[in-house]
């Protein structure tokens, strides 16, 4: 009884299984895809144990296997799984000299699975779809060096012109991820079942490939992940929440992730799915990730996804556009004109979607920052912001309030009118400027009035200034003069005593 029972356990690996004994390359550890099961279901349905090892390079030559071509249809199956074992085998491509002629033959394995996947006339059964994840897992899955996520960038706007660091494995690696993207769009594959391997280990794993420098891999990804959830809905709650993480570590901590644009990228097709009405959930991922994305340095590299994301928000729920304008204007650049002409754009794309009365709740310090725009020296900020009044939409919500806003704005447009050294700046103001006259003519003048008091004011006060500080100069240096003149005051007295005593 006891040897049944001890019969039943999972075996120890031995230490010959975890060492590349052989030397023909490196090799990631074994996945386990369902790491709660005590065995994993192979094709016969017996439960055989899983374990930690490490799948190597086969004792003997590293051969290929026949074709699927050359083989009955009845043996393909096990011929698939075989292959896909086989190409467990992960060699180190940093030698480029190294298993030449094997690195060939896995890649040719590669691509009949690519084929394979593709045409298969037949359900993928359980036994095919665990030995299929198992070799994603064991090529794919791997971490990226420390110094990507522990060291905060301080000076992210060169980021766009380093030259990204491409994956050297990338022959082996793509044809990897289109075996995966194949399995996952094909309707071959039953989603119930691939779920248990497909789980959330597995999607946590494909997020944090995101991270990969290599442009072509990102974009992969993307497709793959965008893909696994349409058809994995079950998953659908915890990619989103896995992806809040990442923005969350993102804006608090690191400040550094090279898959934010893509990630965007996919969200801003998952928010155009959102039902109507816009769950609680979806509006605390907008103020809590979307909205704080703006802060960081380098928001120019995955701004126009995020542009997009935010836009579709509005145009799902207008009623948000009052707490995202808010939201841009709490994150708005000071000292930074480019990431300012962005936020001016996106602005736009934000008003175009926003009803009157969401936009009479933020209108005032709204303008007071577009007011801040119009005197900026950056004649680019200036321009954008004059832009505004291009748009018709906004020019009609702009003349509904127009009591309100010119009164906020008209000292900054006669400012430039005046002073401003860029001659497109000061055309562009002088436009807008006639827009306000025939609005409101009575209140234009008023506002005009009242801006060359509060001027007259100005120089006044100027000036006063200036005389106090004249007076103060003028006391200031009489005071010097009197100093300079006791030291040599008492200087002669002394002399004199001097003179007197020695007498």
């Amino acid at each position: 009884m006891i040897k049944q029972i001890f019969g039943k356990l999972p075996r120890k690996p031995s230490k010959s299984l975890n060492n590349d004994s052989n030397g023909e390359g490196a090799v990631n550890s074994y996945y386990a895809p369902n790491p709660s099961a005590s065995g994993s279901r192979v094709a016969n349905g017996t439960l055989v144990p899983n374990s930690d090892r490490k799948i190597q390079a086969p004792s003997g030559v590293y051969e290929a296997l026949p074709s699927f071509r050359d083989v009955p249809i009845s043996e393909k199956p096990n011929l698939f799984i075989k292959k896909l074992t086989m190409c467990c085998v992960v060699f180190d491509f940093r030698d480029h000299s190294k298993n030449l002629k094997e690195k060939e033959i896995k890649r040719q394995t590669l691509l009949e699975l690519v084929d394979y996947v593709a045409s298969v006339g037949a359900k993928f059964n359980e036994a095919a779809i665990q030995e299929l994840t198992k070799m994603v897992a064991v090529n794919l899955f791997r971490t990226f060096p420390s110094a990507n996520h522990e060291t905060k960038i301080l000076e992210m706007h060169d980021m766009e012109d380093e030259e990204p660091s491409l994956e050297p494995a990338w022959p082996h690696i793509q044809v990897v991820y289109e075996i995966l993207l194949r399995f996952v769009a094909s309707p071959m594959t039953d989603a119930k079942l691939a779920k248990r391997y497909v789980d959330h280990s597995f999607v946590l794993k494909l997020l944090d490939l995101f991270d990969s420098e290599d442009q072509r891999e990102r974009e992969y990804l993307k497709t793959i992940l965008h893909r696994v959830y349409g058809k994995f809905m079950v998953h659908r709650p915890y990619i989103r929440k896995a992806i809040n993480n990442i923005f969350y570590r993102f804006i608090s901590e690191t400040e550094k992730h090279n898959g934010i644009a893509e990630l965007l990228e996919i969200l801003g097709s998952i928010i155009n799915g959102f039902a109507l009405p816009l769950k609680e959930e979806h509006k605390l991922f907008l103020v809590r990730a979307l909205i704080p994305l703006h802060k960081p340095k380098c928001a120019s590299v995955y701004h126009q996804q995020l542009s997009y994301c935010i836009v579709q928000f509005v145009e799902k729920d207008f009623k948000l556009a009052d707490c995202i304008i808010r939201g841009l204007l709490k994150y708005w650049p000071v000292t930074n004109s480019s990431k300012e002409v962005m936020f001016l754009g996106e602005l736009e794309e934000v008003l175009e979607a926003t009803q009157a009365a969401e936009f009479q709740r933020c209108m005032v310090p709204l303008f007071r920052q577009i007011a801040r725009c119009l005197n900026s020296s950056h004649f680019q900020v200036a321009e954008r912001a004059l832009f505004l009044w291009n748009n018709d939409h906004i020019r009609n919500l702009i003349t509904q309030s127009h009591k309100v806003i010119m009164p906020i704005v008209f000292p900054a447009l006669e400012r430039n009118t005046r002073g401003h050294w860029n001659q497109a700046v000061k055309t562009l103001t002088l436009n807008v400027r006639k827009v306000f006259s025939d609005i409101d003519q009575a209140l234009f003048d008023e506002c005009l009035a009242k801006f060359l008091v509060e001027e007259e004011n100005k120089t006044e006060v100027k000036a006063n200034r200036e005389r106090r500080w004249k007076r103060l100069e003028d006391l200031a240096g009489s005071k010097t003069s009197e100093a300079e003149l006791v030291p040599r005051f008492v200087s002669s007295v002394n002399l004199a005593s001097s003179s007197e005593s020695s007498g």
